[in-house]
């Protein structure tokens, strides 16, 4: 029987499939980290005993991480290589995996946080710029396409294995970790044996500095995606950190697998957006997403106010579906504007106005909650979020190529 030739269209293929499946699988792993404490925080604040404003700085914690590894490391995989800075990523991630399964403190619980801010920031960053080169040449929207659905799937899956996990099995505040090395053991593996796309790397010539990657001729695109990156993360940052404790004290739901289960949702529809819409046009789909985020914000505070399950499963869906338009929508811009020599560069600096979306608006709706109460917080949050949708509207619809 004659062997197929190492160049044959088949095997090629085969071959850049699976490397996708790896590169895919990396990301809904390190993503899947953020989420794996969502149903735990409660858990957490009965065994710590911090307050609200302590839980919400713990979960906005990890953006240090992310925004650090971003601006320190953002371009190290352009020089040294996709595998081993993802490979970097991954250890930086089962490190914070050992802290939060020895956690005794909410000094471990913000080194964890940390630290896993840190492993996901260098996977996003590598792996999104990884799958753009994977992906067939004329195809750079199958890259988009990838990377923000097995996000969200590693995001929604996490949460809903915890929750599950915190409810019914023994051990809730170790056993979803213990899950988590096995599963990111098996990502590492994958990794391992996927083909390296930059072109012979150079590792000494790495550089390690805190100057984010945007070039002139792109600024005035870029402010569009990263504003809808900022908004939609925000959004998801509060189901996140808030959800679990608004379930239990304004809906009085005390299940601990409801809050993964709500971010389930929230990451499924997501993700089956993104699928679903994949003939939209990138930048189409990112103001159609601006335009939902308006009323995707504020559904969450008639949800909340009108203390209704119901309500509350309508709002997570109308902002699934804005997050899933815009998320891909915008990344794919980014990909499509970035130079070719800078392309992780210029997805770092597109994930640190994300990550720092993720992080800061909750934290300031904790410190604004202990001041006045949850509801002028909210509608300040809300507020907050149209507004910046108003100016990415602007931008999207005015500076277009």
């Amino acid at each position: 029987m004659a062997q197929v030739d190492a160049t044959h269209p088949q095997r090629i293929e085969l071959r850049r499939t699976a490397a996708l499946v790896a590169v895919g699988t990396l990301l809904a792993v390190a993503f899947g980290l953020s989420t794996l404490m969502t149903p735990l925080y409660l858990l957490y604040q009965k065994a710590f005993g911090y307050s609200q404003i302590t839980l919400t700085l713990i979960y906005a914690a990890y953006a240090i991480g992310n925004v650090a590894a971003l601006l320190l490391l953002g371009r190290v995989s352009d020089r040294a290589g996709r595998r081993v800075t993802a490979l970097g990523g991954i250890a930086a991630l089962i490190a914070a995996t050992f802290v939060f399964l020895f956690a005794r403190g909410t000094i471990s619980l913000y080194a964890g946080r940390i630290l896993s801010g840190l492993g996901i920031g260098v996977a996003s960053g590598t792996a999104n710029a990884w799958l753009a080169e994977l992906v067939d040449n004329n195809d750079r929207g199958q890259a988009a396409i990838i990377g923000t659905s097995t996000n969200f799937v590693g995001l929604g899956l996490a949460a809903m294995l915890s929750g599950l996990l915190a409810q019914y099995a023994p051990w809730p505040l170790h056993l979803s970790f213990v899950v988590y090395l096995v599963i990111i053991c098996v990502a590492a593996a994958m990794i391992w044996f996927t083909r390296e796309t930059v072109q012979h790397p150079d590792r000494s010539q790495i550089e390690i500095n805190l100057k984010l990657a945007l070039p002139q001729q792109i600024r005035t695109e870029f402010v569009a995606p990263a504003i809808t990156g900022f908004g939609l993360m925000a959004l998801v940052g509060f189901y996140a950190s808030l959800m679990p404790s608004i379930l239990s004290h304004d809906l009085h739901i005390e299940n601990h697998a409801a809050g993964g289960a709500l971010l389930f949702e929230l990451a499924m529809v997501v993700a089956l957006v993104i699928i679903a819409t994949q003939k939209v046009a990138s930048r189409t789909a990112m103001l159609w997403s601006l335009g939902l985020m308006i009323p995707a914000a504020a559904a969450v505070v008639v949800a909340q106010v009108s203390a209704s399950l119901s309500v509350m499963l309508v709002a997570t869906a109308i902002v699934a579906v804005s997050a899933g338009l815009g998320y891909r929508g915008s990344l794919q811009v980014v990909n499509q504007i970035a130079p070719a020599d800078q392309r992780a560069a210029v997805a770092s600096t597109y994930f640190v106005c994300c990550f720092i979306g993720n992080a800061v608006p909750v934290i300031g709706v904790g410190v604004l909650s202990s001041l006045t109460n949850t509801t002028v917080a909210d509608i300040a949050f809300s507020g907050m979020i149209a507004a910046f949708a108003v100016i990415a509207l602007v931008f999207g619809t005015i500076y277009r190529r």
